[in-house]
């Protein structure tokens, strides 16, 4: 039994690991079995009955349970400790979830009623204003839907409108420059050209007031001879 005890205090650290763990588990339950064939031997021999009094297999939540031995090793065969814990044998000691009945058909039908076709629906007043809000919302939408609309109307056309300007200054400045680049092409003449011009111009004049006043004495002569007027 001591041996039986300390084995059993082992078996609770969980931090052992799962092969340790079902190592002593199984060296638990041969020391178990050991006594359970000593117990029946002093029953035999008309000694006290330690078997009835012997602790019971519990689950997780320390319930008594009857699990059936799923892994060959025989009959009688418990899990102690961290070892109810290891993969696979948790299972064991989980409760099965209840199967939710199934409704038959007849159980169906038994439950429709005038409301599950959408009679009386508009009597508590619940639909009407569920659908006055539904409409209130899509009108609200709908007016959202054309402000959205203008201001993206309005924002074309002022888009339009800068490039138009845009488009009017870059040719007013364009036009100014094809200006400002003619005149400045144009030479300019200095001083001394101007008064070289000026003096050119004045011997033009004169030598056109020359031949003027010699071919207007030569017609004077011409019409005093044809008339025969001599001085």
């Amino acid at each position: 039994m001591r041996e039986i005890g300390c084995k059993v205090a082992e078996i609770l650290n969980e931090g052992l690991g799962e092969h340790r763990l079902r190592d002593l588990n199984d060296e638990i339950n041969k020391l178990i079995r050991e006594k359970s064939h000593w117990e029946r031997r002093i029953v035999e021999l008309g000694g006290p009955n330690y078997v009835k009094h012997a602790p019971k297999m519990t689950d997780l939540e320390g319930n008594i349970i009857d699990v059936a031995n799923p892994t060959g090793r025989g009959p009688g065969y418990r899990y102690f400790g961290a070892a109810k814990k290891l993969p696979g044998v948790r299972e064991l000691f989980e409760k099965p979830q209840e199967l939710r009945k199934r409704r038959t058909r007849y159980d169906i039908y038994k439950r429709i009623d005038a409301s599950y076709y959408g009679y009386g629906d508009y009597e508590d007043g619940v639909l009407k204003r569920v659908e006055g809000s539904a409409e209130a919302e899509e009108e609200w939408r709908r007016v959202e839907e054309v402000r959205r609309e203008a201001r993206k109307w309005a924002k074309e056309v002022v888009t339009v409108g800068a490039t138009k300007e845009v488009l009017f200054e870059e040719e007013r400045k364009e036009r100014e420059e094809r200006q400002r680049q003619f005149v400045v092409h144009v030479p300019l003449p200095d001083e001394k050209e101007i008064e070289r011009m000026m003096v050119k111009k004045k011997k033009k004049m004169e030598l056109l007031s020359k031949n003027a006043s010699e071919g207007l004495l030569e017609q004077q002569s011409e019409a005093k001879d044809m008339l025969n007027i001599h001085r």
